[in-house]
């Protein structure tokens, strides 16, 4: 009996999703609720589970093809009948071309370039990493992009001894190059995610009335709060204390005083809310993802903290769902973490705006008539102006230098 496998319900206002791996071969044994395939959609990357117990007959689809939810896309043959099938397909070609070393020597012919996903090939192409010296950590030993990304750190870290090496060899290519040697290019298809990325950011720009007000902020009472209780935090909370909970705090203050930076338009009609959901931007390998913070303004720092290590661990494994990134009445994007020292962040439609962090670093500043050393950051505020005024972004980007300045502010709600 055949067992057509559909495209399951993928999540609110998402109809659609491209195929991104087969973990399943046709021929391959398949158990309930064993991941068969890999589907790309609008946000994230989910798995399409097997309803039922078989050998996997036929994909319907191609990689790269999109299908709608409820489409099929494979057929899973019962596990009684397709055995006989699934073996003389695979092993008749084998059986004639060899007994028992040739399909053993085939898949280690294949298993570097055959068990990659598409993802995982555009990882290796960017980075440059050799796919052969990679041990694979995913499901029958495929490499991941995690693998990926963990070998091109690794070749970063390392110049300290090999770089002289390859040293010389890198210079040679040089010469051919002006004599007419060959230099490749290559296409890669972008991932439905990173296309959804840039539309949504081109929308914005396209729709929205941008704008970016600038401060700085002294970090130094932050700083010392977290020093004395950081170890204390960790102990009773079992999470570390970031920064990241201080400003989404301080961020619930502002929103809760200047509620347009808070809200939205939607048609002739401006939405406001009187709840604070923060969507946090994570860097996940496919791009850049903001699971949301559902009621920040009535979460203490331990639970904001959880929230966006558990999102933080979750995007890089790729198990971030829908619903973690449905959402959000505003934005915290924090470049900080990369090196940035300024930027002008884009806001998350249909949110009016978006607060982005950004690296401390010791700056002389004048306090009391006398220049000191403090540890200083810049902030921007990002914001659509057709719904919000200048006075109100940098009052409410005032209030958040002041609550960070001051960490006390945030417990007495001033």
């Amino acid at each position: 009996m055949a067992t057509e496998i559909k495209v399951p319900v993928l999540g609110e206002s998402v109809t659609e999703g491209t195929i991104a791996e087969w973990l399943k071969q046709p021929g391959e044994a398949v158990a309930v609720d064993e991941p068969i395939a890999s589907l790309e959609t609008d946000k994230v990357a989910v798995d399409v589970p097997s309803p039922v117990a078989g050998i996997m007959s036929q994909h319907l689809v191609a990689v790269g093809d999109t299908v709608e939810v409820g489409a099929a896309i494979a057929v899973i043959e019962d596990g009684a009948s397709a055995p006989a099938p699934a073996p003389t397909a695979a092993a008749a070609p084998a059986a004639a071309k060899a007994e028992t070393p040739a399909p053993a020597a085939t898949e280690e012919l294949l298993t570097p370039a055959q068990t990659m996903s598409p993802a995982v090939r555009r990882a290796v192409l960017e980075h440059g990493v050799d796919p052969s010296t990679i041990k694979g950590t995913g499901k029958d030993g495929r490499l991941t992009k995690e693998d990926v990304l963990a070998a091109a750190q690794a070749k970063a870290k390392g110049p300290a001894t090999p770089a002289p090496a390859p040293a010389a060899p890198a210079l040679a290519p040089a010469a051919p190059a002006q004599t007419g040697g060959a230099r490749g290019t290559e296409r890669v298809k972008m991932t439905r995610m990173r296309q959804t990325i840039a539309k949504r950011l081109k929308a914005a720009q396209d729709n929205a009335a941008l704008l970016t007000t600038f401060n700085d902020v002294d970090m130094t009472a932050v700083i010392a709060a977290r020093d004395k209780y950081k170890d204390l935090f960790a102990k009773k909370h079992d999470i570390r204390l970031g920064f990241m909970g201080f400003f989404a705090k301080a961020a619930c203050l502002a929103l809760k005083d200047v509620p347009a930076v808070n809200a939205y338009i939607e048609g002739d009609e401006i939405v406001y809310h009187d709840y604070v959901d923060i969507s946090v931007a994570v860097s996940a390998p496919n791009g850049l993802v903001v699971p949301v913070i559902r009621d920040a303004d009535k979460k203490g720092f331990a639970r904001i903290e959880q929230d966006i290590a558990d999102f933080g661990a979750r995007a890089k494994a790729g198990t971030l769902t829908m619903e973690d990134m449905t959402g959000g009445t505003f934005t915290i994007s924090n470049g900080g973490v990369f090196g940035s020292l300024m930027s002008t962040p884009i806001i998350n439609p249909p949110q009016s705006a978006v607060l982005g962090l950004h690296r401390i670093e010791e700056r002389p500043v004048v306090r009391n008539g006398q220049i000191v050393i403090r540890p200083m950051m810049y902030l921007a505020l990002s914001y659509d102006h057709r719904l919000i005024d200048g006075r109100e972004a940098v009052t409410a980007l005032k209030i958040i230098k002041e609550a960070i300045e001051d960490p006390t502010r945030m417990l007495i709600d001033l």
